[in-house]
């Protein structure tokens, strides 16, 4: 009778849609367990068409139902209830179906509702069964059950001891995951291809690469090194891990490239804030006819934002639109990102306003451009509106509104947010500690700093102490500057802008044998001061320059320059700040000293290089000094342009001679 059954559905055969008839037929002449045993492809709206009427349509269960629950106990599922009612059991591939679709639509409950029934059946120990449910587990988040499970397994194979590994890498639990290899090992079990791209995404996860190296041994020991998905792992552990010279060879000895291994080293070059080298390798995977992918974009975008590549990021953002690239949340969020950290705070909020979905990631983007550009208010008024949006924040958005608040000088809504994280069940870190010491020292309280670093659950770090100590700088208060650089110098002796900050602090009081003292304790110490440089970006091409550089092509004219800009914007007040000049020599000498520094030779070059009116855009790699800030806040005025200065904290927004900062940094 089976037989007559299945050469009826054959005629009815669809290659789309899995039935299996798991009921009674409608002349009840076949067993529940025979008409079980009917699986074949047909389209539901022809099962009722079989001929003479043979099979009835709501006495079917279809794949799509098949992990309903139970319409009795409401418990179980009522597929395997309907089968139990039969005397036949389940068959395995039946269970394995079912075992790949709770695994596929992550249904946790379902799968356990299964693993149950599974162990009822004969194939309770069957080891294919056990590594389908533990595989089920892990990919369902449940690493505890997948965990005992594999415990309480008799026997374990090579995709056991696999899957456990994946299943601890891609839970962001990597140390539980290189431990099971060298047990899997000592097991006499080989590794596969599998099993090392696993245990190498974990190794990649460990920033140091001794475990990495010694997994990419055993790959040359098990003739696994030249597998094009080993080798890919290996570029992108050895790019995790910093390590991009031993990544570039494994890439250039790549036989098969494909779009992982190039994002691999574009991703690797930009944690490193290698923009350059990044951007020439996106270029190379244009030519060499790679498409760029969501992954790729992102992370030349990434490249960008850590170089402050305007012109190159809105390339690569032209670039994406024109190959039909989506807007897809984790590029829209670097895209914003790249162009707040380039200094166009403006696009960076028409990126916003244009992605589908607004999530707190991308809201912290946001906000984090805003503080870093010095524009508090604004800040507070968009974290409003997202909660008033209802998105909840977390501990980086708070940090953003307090960073934005402390360097605004908000010091009441500051104090306000942070009380508002215990609202959200957010436990501050050391980080928001900072902004709030940051907060009390810069509007002058330092009786409330201290006893709030008194009172603090936490232990005072080198960064609590720093930020006293830069309040200290602002409001010249050298005798607790002095109290807290000795902290900081206690818990980091070697950051060097605890030592400058304090020798900064005795300059400005005269106290020139303190800051011959302080000078010392560097060179004792071994650190050394950054050497100040800044840099514009005109047409794809970078020009640096030091403090009275004469290097550059055009030297004489951008002295020139900026020698009549400087006559002007005397003409309108400016008067040169000579405190800033850490040196025991006359007025006229540190005047002379603070004529031609980096950022006032960027500025006169970009003025020499650039059509009138347009913005400019330097970039410096530490703190704008104090005489530099006043002369390019008057020089806006006298050229009429915006002048966007970056420096290691913050964008200055320069014009009509007024800064964003509001002189408050």
């Amino acid at each position: 009778m089976i037989r007559y059954i299945l050469s009826s559905l054959r005629k009815l055969r669809c290659e789309n849609t899995e039935q299996f008839i798991v009921r009674e037929l409608c002349h009840k002449q076949f067993t529940t367990a025979s008409a079980a045993r009917v699986a074949c492809l047909y389209p539901e709206q022809y099962i009722s068409e079989c001929e003479g009427g043979l099979l009835d349509a709501s006495l079917l269960i279809y794949k799509k139902d098949q992990l309903g629950v139970s319409i009795n106990s409401k418990v179980g599922l009522h597929f395997l209830n309907v089968m139990d009612q039969g005397p036949r059991e389940l068959e395995s591939p039946r269970y394995i179906k079912l075992l790949e679709s709770c695994t596929q639509l992550c249904n946790l409950r379902e799968g356990r509702v299964v693993h149950a029934h599974v162990l009822k059946s004969r194939f309770n120990n069957n080891i294919i069964f056990q590594n389908s449910i533990l595989n089920m587990y892990a990919k369902c988040g449940s690493l505890h059950e997948a965990y005992r499970l594999f415990d309480e397994m008799p026997s374990k194979d090579m995709v056991t001891w696999t899957a456990m590994i994946t299943a601890y890498s891609q839970n962001y639990m990597p140390n539980e995951a290189l431990v099971l290899l060298p047990q899997m090992i000592r097991l006499g079990l080989i590794p596969n291809e599998f099993t090392f791209s696993s245990i190498l995404k974990a190794s990649g996860a460990i920033p140091n690469a001794k475990h990495g190296m010694q997994i990419h041994a055993l790959c040359f020991k098990y003739g696994c090194d030249l597998n094009v998905y080993v080798a890919t792992s290996l570029l992108d552990m050895y790019a995790r891990c910093g390590r991009m010279d031993d990544a570039r060879l494994i890439f250039e000895g790549l036989a098969t490239k494909n779009d992982v291994s190039w994002n691999a080293m574009i991703v690797g070059h930009a944690r490193k804030d290698e923009g350059e080298k990044a951007l020439y390798l996106f270029r190379s995977m244009q030519r060499e006819d790679y498409e760029a992918t969501n992954f790729t974009y992102s992370g030349i975008l990434s490249a960008c934002a850590s170089i402050g590549a305007l012109e190159q990021g809105k390339w690569i953002h032209a670039h994406m639109i024109k190959s039909g690239g989506k807007l897809i949340a984790f590029v829209g969020h670097t895209l914003l990102n790249m162009y707040a950290k380039s200094g166009s705070i403006e696009d960076a909020e028409k990126v916003f306003d244009r992605l589908v979905k607004k999530d707190v990631v991308s809201w912290n983007s946001l906000l984090t451009g805003y503080a870093q550009h010095g524009f508090g208010k604004k800040t507070v008024e968009r974290f409003e509106d997202m909660l008033k949006g209802r998105v909840e924040p977390n501990g980086i958005t708070f940090l953003c509104v307090l960073t934005a608040c402390s360097r605004a000088g908000l010091l009441e809504q500051g104090q306000g947010y942070f009380d508002l994280m215990k609202k959200f069940n957010l436990e501050p870190q050391v980080e928001h500690y900072v902004t709030i010491v940051d907060l009390l020292g810069r509007a002058g309280l330092f009786d409330q700093a201290q006893r709030f670093i008194g009172q603090m659950p936490v232990e005072p770090t080198a960064g609590i102490w720093g930020a006293l100590l830069g309040a200290c700088r602002m409001h010249k208060n050298m005798e607790l500057g002095a109290y807290a650089a000795e902290r900081a110098f206690q818990l980091d002796p070697h950051d060097s802008g605890f030592y400058v900050i304090l020798s900064n602090i005795y300059a400005a009081a005269g106290r020139w044998h303190d800051v011959s003292k302080v000078r010392k304790m560097m060179k004792e110490s071994g650190v050394k001061k950054e050497p100040a440089c800044s840099w514009v970006e005109i047409e794809n091409a970078v020009h640096l320059f030091v403090a009275d550089d004469c290097t550059h092509p055009q030297a004489e004219e951008i002295r020139k320059m900026w020698d009549k800009i400087s006559v002007k914007i005397k003409e309108i007040g400016y008067v040169p700040d000579t405190s800033h000049v850490l040196l025991f020599v006359d007025e006229q000498e540190r005047e002379a000293k603070l004529q031609y520094h980096s950022e006032k030779l960027a500025l006169a070059f970009a003025l020499l290089s650039t059509p009138p009116g347009s913005t400019i855009r330097i970039k410096k790699n530490v703190r704008v000094c104090g005489d530099c800030h006043s002369a390019i806040k008057f020089a806006s005025k006298v050229v009429a342009r915006e002048i966007i200065v970056r420096d290691t904290n913050r964008f200055h927004h320069f014009r009509e001679g007024s800064c964003s900062c509001g002189d408050y940094w």
